[in-house]
């Protein structure tokens, strides 16, 4: 059985209240996993069925293996750094052949971080406060090299922030504690990133679709495309056509002599930011 998964709303800052739970955000993918009579199921944020992709999670450390739902979030963990790598998920869901899968489960296996439960032994649990939620979900899954249950911090969300920004994770959760699981309103979840920041020199702009190129110490630094506000997007044109090099089928290019800070979530393997985000024109 598939359910949406619960949205959750940006928030700028952290900070302390204790209505809330906090949790470490995990940088993987978003995974609703459904068992019945122990027969499991995975599924995206977007329903697509990656059951194959993820053999290792097959096995639910549930005594009860009928009729549950839970949803949590899929990493790839370095087991020579500790870190989240989010490329080696993208990779496991890249695969195909059967085989490849095997091997990669085995030699590089992923890890569920599991954060709630939906339904239990054929009962929907969704209306239940998160934190009766939480006391089922601690209660009825174990863990093991496969599955873990996310921790929470109760009110302070400010320190754990700290303490996910001082070992460079992805950001932090606040869910209030007495919220149900709701798949259409994300207004009680609340995630807060911890954002990378970069200056970087615009170096040209799509032809077909909005874009701009953009380059970081002389190397590229990918598309911007996020954040730019409709001032900022003629500002831009307005200076582009005297600084204008030259163009190709698919791009004009400019001297780059325009800079802005861009903020991101991480980096990929060859350094480039991924999915920047505008922040402001620099200098």
């Amino acid at each position: 059985m598939f359910i949406p998964p619960m949205p959750l709303e940006p928030c700028e800052r952290p900070f302390d209240d204790d209505r809330y739970l906090f949790e470490p955000k995990i940088d993987g993918r978003r995974l609703i996993l459904s068992m019945e009579n122990r027969m499991v199921k995975l599924y995206t944020r977007n329903r697509f069925d990656v059951t194959r992709q993820y053999p290792e999670l097959h096995f639910v450390p549930i005594d009860d293996g009928t009729d549950t739902v839970l949803d949590g979030e899929v990493a790839s963990i370095n087991p020579d750094t500790g870190m989240v790598e989010l490329e080696e998920i993208v990779k496991r869901l890249r695969m195909k052949k059967p085989m490849s899968i095997r091997e990669a489960s085995v030699g590089r296996p992923v890890r569920y971080f599991v954060f709630d439960i939906l339904r239990y032994k054929g009962e929907d649990v969704r209306a239940w406060p998160l934190t009766e939620r939480k006391a089922l979900l601690s209660e009825v899954l174990g863990e093991n090299r496969f599955f873990g249950r996310i921790p929470t911090v109760d009110g302070a969300g400010t320190a754990l922030f700290e303490a996910i920004r001082s070992i460079d994770l992805e950001g932090i959760v606040a869910k209030r504690k007495e919220s149900p699981y709701d798949s259409e309103n994300g207004r009680n979840w609340l995630k807060i990133i911890n954002y990378k920041y970069a200056t970087v020199s615009i170096v040209g702009y799509r032809k077909n679709q909005f874009g701009w190129l953009a380059q970081e110490n002389g190397r590229d630094a990918g598309v911007i495309e996020l954040g730019i506000q409709p001032p900022f997007r003629q500002a831009f044109y307005g200076v582009s056509k005297a600084i204008r090099t030259g163009e190709d089928r698919d791009y004009v290019y400019v001297r780059p002599v325009l800079q802005a800070v861009v903020r991101f979530r991480h980096r990929n393997a060859a350094g480039k930011p991924v999915s920047p985000e505008f922040v402001r024109f620099a200098g």
